[in-house]
């Protein structure tokens, strides 16, 4: 039988207890990957891990708020301890608290800022000192290239903006720079650092309840999430595969990155749309 491309692949994935996350680490952990899954929640997270294991993969949870300062070693930390190394890093996770720029406070903005831009900064500065250790070895024994992967999750309303998110848009226009400049800085440790850009995708953030009054609890903070029923079929209407994605087609994006096939592709932005662009 062939092996599995991501076969003593480790990888961390951020926000990967339900939705897009859960999918990019299920996809990956079925291609042998040993996965390091995150979410806000533990049980969530754990769910995941465990669905991995009793499929035949290899997963463990580690539970925490990204924006926490002192996450990104803990995250990083668990991936060395528990499996030996870090080949692939997919920063997803991630919510949306909208406003128009005139209502929106300090608070909406310092905090999208963080979760999609500050957090992703710090897992990665946490991550270089053991990528490098991990390349010079590699390099003193003579061990065969090993490209390792960054993942940078990135939406639309970053490459072409959205009404009531200048905060999310500015969050994820900036990781989109982040990937652009790590790109250039990383090539020298053979890491390739892309960018997938999601549409209008299905998930808990963009189907509200009936009424539209779903919400989410982000650090006993309850963040209104969902797109108004009529308002998602007219988004769905302007795209040209004429429907959102799913949860499962964003991962695949995903994993095209995560591929060897992919190893000379680096500092790119792919859009997953259905076609729209914004």
């Amino acid at each position: 039988m062939p092996v599995p491309p991501l076969t003593d692949r480790v990888a961390l994935v951020s926000g990967s207890g339900r939705g897009i996350g859960r999918e990019i680490a299920l996809k990956l952990a079925a291609a042998g990957a040993s996965v390091v899954v995150n979410d806000l929640d533990a049980d969530v997270a754990e769910q995941t891990a465990a669905d991995i294991t009793a499929a035949g993969g290899a997963a463990t949870s580690c539970a925490g708020s990204v924006t926490d300062a002192e996450f990104a070693d803990r995250f990083v930390r668990t991936a060395v301890d528990t499996y030996g190394g870090l080949h692939i890093i997919v920063n997803n996770a991630g919510y949306t608290w909208d406003n128009v720029i005139q209502k929106m406070s300090d608070q909406q903005w310092d905090d999208i800022l963080d979760v999609h831009l500050k957090a992703p900064f710090r897992i990665l500065r946490a991550a270089q000192p053991v990528i490098s250790a991990a390349v010079k070895a590699e390099r003193a024994q003579g061990s065969p290239r090993t490209t390792r992967k960054v993942v940078n999750i990135s939406s639309i309303a970053g490459t072409a903006g959205n009404v009531g998110q200048a905060n999310y848009s500015s969050a994820k226009a900036g990781i989109t720079g982040l990937t652009k400049g790590l790109a250039k800085e990383w090539g020298r440790y053979d890491v390739t650092v892309n960018c997938v850009a999601f549409g209008l995708i299905r998930t808990r953030l963009t189907e509200a309840a009936a009424g539209g009054d779903a919400s989410i609890d982000v650090a006993g903070r309850q963040i209104k999430v969902g797109v108004n029923p009529d308002l998602l079929a007219q988004m769905e209407k302007s795209i040209p595969l004429g429907r959102a994605g799913t949860p499962a087609e964003a991962a695949g994006a995903v994993y095209l990155f995560c591929l060897p096939e992919s190893d000379y592709v680096s500092g790119q932005v792919l859009v997953c749309g259905g076609g729209f662009h914004g």
